[in-house]
């Protein structure tokens, strides 16, 4: 039965099959450069924390993934690690965190308060981070375990190495820059 799978074609798209040889290596070595230096940018709320924490520590050294150096500042962050619960006067902020982050971001919600809301189930509690970014990896756990943590980073890191990395986004050939200010103003 796995012998028919792995003999099963595999369907490309365009996007991919027009992709050159040049540019399909550059998207390589694009991903693993990215997935093996993540600036985090840890929103710590609650409890979770203290787990966070001993992640960084030495028995489980989140440094052998390359995510060692935490970043104060989103304008310097790629990753934003969201721990904890986030009351609805939170959300706010954690969106234009979001938002002053560098591209490509990625987000990562740490703990069941930060995915589901946790036992929080009231009025004040927003109810899973999802409602307000778009989120990659959910850590479950009250709070998770530093092996579940160091999962889900590696499923990050392998979800970005898949990805097709650019070395620049073109716009739009007849469009100027004052044109694209424009829209990018008329979308906020």
């Amino acid at each position: 039965m796995a012998s028919e799978i792995d003999n099963a074609p595999v369907i490309a798209t365009r996007r991919d099959e027009a992709m050159g040889f040049f540019q399909r290596m550059v998207s390589k070595g694009l991903g693993w450069a990215r997935k093996y230096s993540l600036f985090t940018y840890p929103f710590a709320t609650a409890c979770c924390g203290m787990e966070f924490m001993s992640v960084a520590a030495s028995r489980y050294d989140i440094a052998r993934f390359g995510a060692e150096f935490p970043r104060f500042s989103p304008r310097q962050a790629d990753l934003l690690m969201v721990v904890g619960t986030i009351n609805l006067k939170q959300a706010p902020i954690l969106k234009r965190v979001y938002e002053q982050m560098t591209e490509p971001k990625w987000v990562v919600a740490f703990g069941v308060c930060a995915s589901s809301g946790g036992f929080y189930d009231n009025y004040a509690v927003l109810q899973g981070i999802d409602r307000i970014i778009p989120v990659d990896v959910y850590i479950p756990g009250c709070p998770p375990r530093p092996e579940q943590v160091l999962d889900g980073l590696m499923l990050l890191q392998d979800k970005i190495g898949r990805q097709v990395h650019r070395i620049a986004d073109k716009g739009e050939p007849n469009a100027t820059a004052a044109q694209h200010n424009l829209l990018a103003s008329m979308n906020k």
